[in-house]
Order: structure tokens, then C-alpha cells, then sequence
């Protein structure tokens, strides 16, 4: 058997590609939508990819089942729920895939989603324990999916919570021991709220060390996974819907082009949006304005799919040698929409002083010196919950990064606003979006949280 998994750090998430290595038959799991390294492995080892399998409609990122299928003629799998535009293939629970000795059984595994299901994967089809489990996002190293998301619209999280209640308690920790379970996210992914950074565990292990693996009733997991999750991202419903619809295939020959400083203006006086990738350092020095600032050291796709528009044409401002990596990963989570990026930003922005802003940052001693004054600002901490329980700055309003876009009302206009969070890279985000939608007197706190307690 050849087993590989793939991971994405920007995203937390997993793929995996699957073979018998005497027949050269292969199931690509879970595949992100630039597929090229699944069918260059899959070359390079003489395989076929002949099926594709998601464990789930994904909310996170835009899955490469279309692509794949486009140019393997791989059938498309997933649970007998599923409704999609396109054809698929309906797998039962129970059903079992044969790619010659190695062989998939289908495990249905609802709860995260109800199409969820689960893949174990055996070397032999008389193995008595099979070598894996893929667990899509029912179970993760460390936590449970959780039973909440956009994606499940029509069922509640209470009813979601109860049927993934089931999948965990009575199927997945029904298996062996020894049997290893690979997830389809790690740590950071907002799919669950106590992901492990390992990639991969046991079952053994997930039912001594995993929270919601414990034995427990119903209505004590229920409670349990829905707590204190953390607010989606907004774009998770956008692709959970654009998972199951027929669309554009992700063509790397039509990448946005390059765009020079006068053709670049001319789209942004059009209406499209400009995202500056670049570190908050170099942002704050100098941006375009009305620029949004997101890093592309970081969670760029799912903070872009935070506080950018979908359906907004959007403008890249690179870092330098990687224009192609930042529009690829917008395409991740189907943002496709990007005119183009600018060509040398330097010369570029050289070239129109009049339109170049920089961004207003605050140390600690400064903001404790306009806290005292006699206008002092509004403190908006954009950190998550669990992060705000450990401390906060007195006074401040918690706005987390993820939910500032659908509550933009609330910040006012007329007052001076000082952003954080715990280091200073989503206080960056969240300052340059307040900027764009007519907050002018916003600036954020260099160091973030841990800056302001270190000077306690």
C-alpha cells in the first residue's frame, strides 16, 4: 500500500492519496482545488487515479473533486446524503473499495455534517484491524468537528451534536486500539476548538487523552462540543454551498496578471478591492489607500475569507516573488475574482505619492498616555474568546476578528479607536478594514495583548 498525507499549513488541512501499488489503482481524500501534487506523485509512482472521495461538504476551502475528476475521469464519492450539481457516486455505510489487496470501507460518520463519513483503509481485506481511519472532520486529534457550521443549513446544532454524538461514541471508538486515525484538519483550523498539532493519533490514544472521546450521554456531549466555539470565519457558508455546485475549474495558466500603477488605480476606481499581503511593518510604512492588509505570513486564505467579499473583485499587492502563491491561495477558498496584481509595488507606489498611506500603530506607552487624556480611544480587542478569558485591557470591547466585518456599526466614527489582539498581526487586519469602511482615526497596538501585559 503507498499512503501520503498531504497538509496545508495556511489552512490546517489534510489530504490524502491512497494506492495498491500492484494494480497502480488510487483514491485521492479530501484534495485541496490545486491538485497538480497529487497527479505528479501519482505519475511519478505509475498510479491512477481513479476515485475521489470527500469525507464532507468542506466550509474551509474549496475542494479539488472537479478539477480531479476533470482531468482523471475520477468518479466523485461521498456520503448517500449528499446533494451536489454534478454526479457522484453514493457511498453506503459499509461499502468497501477495492483498489486490489489494498481496500477503503466506508464508515457513515454524521454529526460535523450529515453526509459526514469516515474512511478506514486496510492493507489486506482480511486485515482484522485496519492500518488507518480517515476521519474527515468527525474526529480530530484532540477534539470533535464541531456541530454548528453554516454548512448543515436546516439542521440544528442540537441535532447535529446528537447523531456525531453516535459516530464517535459508538462507531469511531468501536475500532481498535491500535488502528491510526488520520483527521482532515490540525491545530489553528476553526472546524473545532482543541485541535491537537500532531497529524495524526491512534484510537487507542483519542480515547484516553480526547475530551469528547469519554464515555458520556447524549446531552453531556451535546453540551460539551457546542461550547465556546469560536465564530466562523464568514466565508465557510459560501463554500460549503460552492462545494456542491457545479463551477469553474482552478486554472493555474490564468492566474491574475501583473498590473502596472495606472491600470491597477483604474480597477480600484471600478469598485474592486485592494488586499495588501504584505507583513503589518511594510504595510504601516506605506499602502495604497483604503488598502486591507492581510499577511500572507499567517492564515492568509481564511483571514481573507474573513474580511474580503466574494463576490467583490479584489486587487493584490504582493509580496515581493510571491504575486502567484498569494492569488493561489485565494483560489483555495474560491476567491476567485482577482483582476490582477501590481507589478513592482515599489516603483509603483513611487510613482502616485498622492495616493499613499501609512497606517497609525501605538505602543503601549502610548495608549495608556490616551487612555488618560481627554479623548481617549475605544478599545477594540480582536482576539478569540478563550484568548480574552486569560486577560484583557480594562474598558476594551471584544469584537473577535471573525465577527468585526458583520459588526462594523458598532465601532463609531466620530472617536478615536485603538485595535488589538495578542501580537500585532490580525490588529493589522482588522485596523486596515476599519479604515476602508470609514474609519479614519484607527490605529492598532504594536505588540498586541502581550506587549501590555509585559509592561504590567
Amino acid at each position: 500500500m503507498f499512503f501520503a498525507q498531504y497538509y496545508l499549513d495556511c489552512l490546517s488541512q489534510a489530504s490524502y492519496l491512497i494506492a495498491d501499488e500492484r494494480t497502480g489503482r488510487a483514491v485521492v481524500v479530501d484534495p485541496r482545488r490545486d491538485v497538480d501534487e497529487y497527479l505528479a506523485e501519482a505519475e511519478a509512482r505509475g498510479f491512477t487515479v481513479e476515485g475521489v472521495i470527500n469525507t464532507h461538504f468542506h466550509a474551509d476551502f474549496l475542494s479539488g473533486h472537479l478539477e480531479l475528476a476533470a482531468r482523471t475521469g475520477a468518479w466523485i464519492g461521498y456520503g448517500w446524503r449528499a446533494e451536489t450539481e454534478y454526479p457522484i457516486r453514493k457511498l453506503a455505510d459499509g461499502e468497501r473499495i477495492a483498489l486490489g489487496e489494498v481496500e477503503l470501507e466506508i464508515m457513515e460518520t454524521p454529526g460535523h455534517t450529515p453526509e459526514s463519513i469516515s474512511v478506514l483503509v486496510r492493507e489486506r481485506a482480511q486485515d482484522e484491524v485496519p492500518y488507518g481511519v480517515l476521519t474527515g472532520d468527525a474526529l480530530f486529534v484532540g477534539d470533535v468537528g464541531r456541530p454548528d457550521l453554516l454548512a448543515s443549513v436546516g439542521v440544528t446544532a442540537d441535532r447535529l451534536g446528537r447523531m456525531l454524538h453516535g459516530s464517535v461514541q459508538r462507531k469511531l471508538m468501536a475500532l481498535d486500539d491500535r488502528v491510526q486515525v488520520f483527521p482532515a484538519h490540525g491545530a489553528g483550523s476553526a472546524c473545532g476548538k482543541n485541535l491537537s498539532t500532531e497529524r495524526q493519533s491512534t484510537i487507542g490514544e483519542q480515547r484516553a487523552t480526547n475530551y469528547a472521546c469519554a464515555p458520556m450521554s447524549e446531552d453531556e456531549f451535546v453540551a460539551i462540543v457546542t461550547a465556546g466555539q469560536p465564530t466562523a470565519p464568514g466565508y465557510f457558508g459560501y463554500d460549503a454551498d460552492l462545494n456542491r455546485r457545479e463551477r469553474e475549474l482552478f486554472d493555474a495558466a490564468a492566474l491574475a496578471a501583473p498590473l502596472d500603477a495606472a491600470a491597477f488605480l483604474g480597477h480600484r476606481a471600478d469598485g474592486a478591492v485592494v488586499v495588501d499581503a504584505r507583513n503589518p511593518q511594510e504595510f504601516a510604512a506605506g499602502h495604497l489607500a483604503g488598502a486591507i492588509n492581510v499577511p500572507a505570513d499567517g492564515r492568509f486564505a481564511e483571514q481573507a475569507g474573513t474580511v474580503l467579499d466574494p463576490d467583490r473583485p479584489l486587487l493584490v499587492v504582493a509580496p515581493e516573488g510571491r504575486e502567484r502563491e498569494t492569488v493561489v491561495r485565494l483560489a483555495r477558498i474560491g476567491f476567485d475574482r482577482v483582476v490582477g496584481h501590481l507589478a513592482d509595488p515599489e516603483r509603483a507606489f513611487r510613482s502616485v505619492p498622492e495616493q499613499m498611506r501609512q497606517a497609525p500603530r501605538r505602543t503601549v506607552a502610548d495608549l495608556r498616555a490616551e487612555l488618560a487624556g481627554t479623548e481617549p480611544p475605544l478599545v477594540v480587542d480582536v482576539r478569540g474568546a478563550a484568548e480574552r478569558a486569560a486577560g484583557a485591557v480594562p474598558g476594551s470591547v471584544h469584537l473577535p476578528l471573525a465577527e468585526l466585518p458583520h459588526r462594523l456599526a458598532e465601532i463609531p466614527q466620530d472617536r478615536p479607536v485603538v485595535v488589538h489582539c495578542a501580537g500585532g498581526h490580525r490588529s493589522s487586519v482588522a485596523a486596515s478594514l476599519l479604515r476602508h469602511h470609514g474609519h479614519p482615526r484607527t490605529s492598532d497596538l504594536l505588540g498586541g495583548y502581550s506587549a501590555w501585559e509585559s509592561a504590567l
